[in-house]
Parts: structure tokens; sequence; C-alpha cells
């Protein structure tokens, strides 16, 4: 077995076992009170939970990979790679709900969530006095932040989806089989999570970046508002730009860093831009996603990747005149060793490879992901100044984005109306932040999915014909898992 086919064997199996413990997340043994009041005793056992909660960051493949299927090669930005029929299906839009990758995301999501109602559970158990009534505050509002961006992304991806609001300590399934809430109720418990989130939590926890970048803060909480405040049903971009304000206001002081390509080089990691990233160190620790992704010069391998850009994406980069952030988001090289069938379907082609993370690292790579940075709601800014009228104010904060890759600001003719800058702002929006899981929140929430999609012209070079993606607003959202439905009677499939 090569080495590739035993890194899937394994990540296969790490698949299998943590679907199975986390596919029953609403059947738990029930907890006895004894059990619980010894597990959740201790200062040190609640700041374990906690941690535990914050390992959803690392352990989870949906965090650590599986973001970039969903958000880039579900859209326009990339196509499939690799050998995974199923990853093949999601960029197709042929995604079934027996795809045992949305049973994954799904677990994944839940199992955070678990972990952090088990948090907000116990730690009013805690009699310890090395707690502190100020950091029991603070681990209280870190795990309902947390809380809050696992139901985001269960949101933006399902709709309405089961609350649970607290941990399982019951059989009965009159308690733990629960239907539903709309989307539009998720969306407000994520609100109401992240303003009482924001109300506990500090804007630094002091002068470690290493620790104000890894942890939750009032930053975070405003600025994942923010996001869900446009991203929800309403777009309520008015209340946006409240919490962005509020960001901006934060003694963290969050700003964007002088030099883009600083942000994905690796020797700047827990910047004055990132306001949450993932803290991978390597080893045990590492970060697996860029092996999945960087040329054979860059991994030490051979096989076929699984991330390739797209040509809409490049084309996008050169219409622009946009070399900074093309360089650093994406990588040339001659494949030798297999062939793509949309980059010269023969052996030498040179292939365009996802760049932003740079170290492949045998599998434990310590490439950061943002989960929060400051360049998306400067975006996000101008996205919500342009849809409440104040177009001027808008191509400012654009242009704050474009001069520090040296591009000009916007013309004249793409600030002249609502509907033009619009299309401006989704443009940068994605020449910014491709290959960071924004892509499809960008498109779904002006939606352009279905539109963006079929519009597509992309050569599959085997038969010389389009693709064709034949995508359908019912495609917009992801099934149910199967198997959430077969144990679930109160749940409800999306439109297929």
């Amino acid at each position: 077995m090569n080495l590739y086919s035993f890194k899937k064997y394994i990540l296969s199996a790490a698949l299998l076992f943590s679907a199975a413990a986390c596919d029953n997340y609403l059947d738990l043994t029930p907890i006895s009170e004894e059990t619980s009041s010894i597990a959740y005793s201790t200062a040190n056992q609640i700041e374990a939970a906690l941690t535990g909660a914050y390992e959803t960051f690392q352990s989870s493949d949906y965090y650590v990979w599986d973001q970039i299927l969903l958000e880039d090669v579900r859209t326009d930005n990339d196509y499939a790679g690799g050998d995974n029929p199923e990853i093949f299906a999601i960029d197709l839009f042929n995604i079934t709900p027996t795809n045992s990758r949305v049973l994954g995301w799904w677990s994944s999501l839940y199992n955070g969530i678990l972990k952090a109602n088990t948090v907000l559970d116990r730690i009013q158990d805690v009699t310890d006095p090395k707690l502190t009534d100020e950091r029991r505050q603070q681990i209280k509002g870190e795990a309902l932040f947390l809380r809050a961006l696992h139901y985001y992304n269960l949101a933006k991806n399902w709709g309405g989806v089961p609350l649970v609001l607290e941990s399982t300590t019951t059989t009965d399934p009159g308690k733990i089989q629960l239907p539903r809430a709309t989307e539009a109720e998720v969306y407000a418990q994520i609100l109401k999570d992240l303003d009482e989130a924001a109300k506990l939590l500090p804007d630094t926890y002091g002068r470690d970046a290493t620790v104000n970048k890894a942890r939750a803060t009032a930053g975070a909480a405003y600025a994942l508002a923010a996001k869900a405040c446009a991203q929800e049903p309403a777009h309520n971009y008015a209340k946006a730009l409240e919490y962005i304000a509020k960001v901006e206001a934060s003694t963290a002081n969050y700003r964007l860093l002088d030099s883009y390509a600083d942000l994905f080089d690796g020797n700047h990691y827990n910047n004055a831009e990132s306001i949450l990233e993932v803290q991978y160190t390597g080893g045990s620790e590492g970060n697996w996603a860029p092996q999945m992704m960087l040329p054979p010069s860059l991994s030490g391998d051979t096989w076929r990747k699984f991330v390739v850009p797209s040509h809409n994406l490049i084309d996008a980069y050169d219409a622009e005149g946009d070399v900074v952030r093309k360089n650093a988001s994406v990588i040339f090289e001659k494949v030798t060793d297999w062939v793509d069938e949309y980059w010269g379907n023969a052996k030498g082609s040179s292939i365009p490879f996802a760049y932003k993370m740079k170290n492949a690292m045998g599998w434990a790579s310590t490439d950061r992901l943002y989960i929060l940075r400051y360049g998306d709601i400067v975006l996000l800014k101008a996205e919500a100044l342009n849809e409440t009228g104040d177009l001027t104010d808008a191509a400012a904060e654009v242009n704050k984005i474009r001069a520090r890759v040296n591009l000009a600001p916007l013309t004249a003719a793409q600030t002249a109306t609502k509907d033009a800058l619009r299309t401006a702002i989704l443009n940068e929006r994605r020449l910014e932040l491709a290959q960071e899981g924004q892509r499809w929140d960008d498109l779904k929430r002006h939606n352009l999915v279905v539109s963006t999609m079929n519009n597509l012209q992309e050569i599959d070079l085997r038969t010389g014909q389009p693709t064709q993606y034949n995508v359908t607003e019912a495609k917009t959202l992801l099934p149910i898992p199967q198997q959430e439905l077969d144990r679930n009677p109160q749940l409800v499939q999306n439109p297929l």
C-alpha cells in the first residue's frame, strides 16, 4: 500500500469511527448526577472540556477539509480531483442523502454542538474556588460562540435543522427525536448565542496572540454575528453594520496587513488581520489538508490532488490584472504522473494547484486556516453599505482591499449603481477569499448559485463538451443524511 492509499485508509477508518460515535448524538446513554458531578467538579476539568470543544476545529474533517469541498469545489472556484466518486458528486451537484461525506459533515457539526452544550450545562456544577467568576463567564461565552459557529455552518448548508440546546441525558424518543426548526429560527438562535457571548467575552486575553487568535473573543462573536445577519433569509444588513462597527472598535485593533502574501506565507501566524484561526502546531496537532491539494514538488508525492482551481477563477484573476492575489493563491506545475480533464488532459500539462496553504509536511502541516479574518469583514462592510444605499462609502471599503494588492480603485461604471457595485464587491470577495471557504456563501446569499453554475463554460477535454451542472434551486441545500432520517421520524428531507 503506498502512502496515499495508507493515508486514505486511516482517514476512512477515522471517519467511520467518528460517524459511528457522532451519529448517536441524540441517543446518548443517560449520565447520572453522581457521574456528572465527579466529571466536572474542578476548574481543570471544565477547562479540559472546553479544550475538547475547541478540538472540533482540528479533529473534525469539516473544519480541516470539508469546508473547502463545500465552499470552493461546489462553486465556480474549483474542480474536484483525486479518485473519490463522492467528491466528484459534490462538484457536479449529484449529492445524495447516502453520501458518506454528508453524514460526516452533519455528524461533525453536531458533535461540536454536543461538546459546547456539555460545557454550558456542566459549568454551573463547578464549585472549585480556582475557577474565578470572570473565567467562568469567559468559558460560557466561548462555548456559546462555538455552538453558534457550528449552527451557522449547519444553517447555511441545510437550512432549518434541529436545535439541540442542552446536553443529552435521556433516551426518551420524545426528547431526543427533534423536528427541524426553521432556517429563520436557527439564525435567531445563532444571534442570541453570539449576543450573549459578546457580553461575556473579552476583546483580548492579554498580549499573547497565540491565545487571542485561538480563543473566541468579543470581536470574533461580533464578526460572526455580522456574517450571520447578512446570510440569514432576511439579510439584515443594517444590523450587520452595527456588529461590524463593534469589530472595528475592539481593543484587539484588527487591521489589514500591509502585504496580502504575508497572510499565507506560513511566517505570520496570529497576525493583526486574523480574528480567529485554527492553531495547527504539527505532529498530532497537524493539518492534513495541504497534502490533499499541493503539487508534487511541494507535497512529495505523485497522486492526483483533490482540488484544482478552475479556468473561471484563473480567468477572473487575469481579467483584473490581480497578480498579487493570484500568486498567493495558486501555483502552476507540470504534472507527469496523471492527467486533468480540464487542464490539458495529457501528462506533462501545466496544472494550477490551490496554494494558500503551502506546506504539506507529511500530513502534519502547521499551515493555518482562518475561521474569521478582518479582510472578509471589510468586504462584508462594503456589501452591507451598498445594500443599505451608501455606495460612496461602500466603494471606499473595497478600494482599501484593492490598494493592498496594487489594483486601481473601482471605476465610475463599477460604482454607478447598486447592482454594478454589488457585482464588483462579489468579484472582489472572490479574488480576496478564494480557497478560504467563502465563495458558496456569497453566491447563495445573492441567489446566484443556479445562474452562476449553469452558465459556466467548462470544457471536459476528454469529450470536448461543456460540463453540465444542471443546478436547481433545490440543490442549493444539502440533503439530510439518510441515516438521520431513518433514526428520527421527526425529520423531513430537503427537496432533492
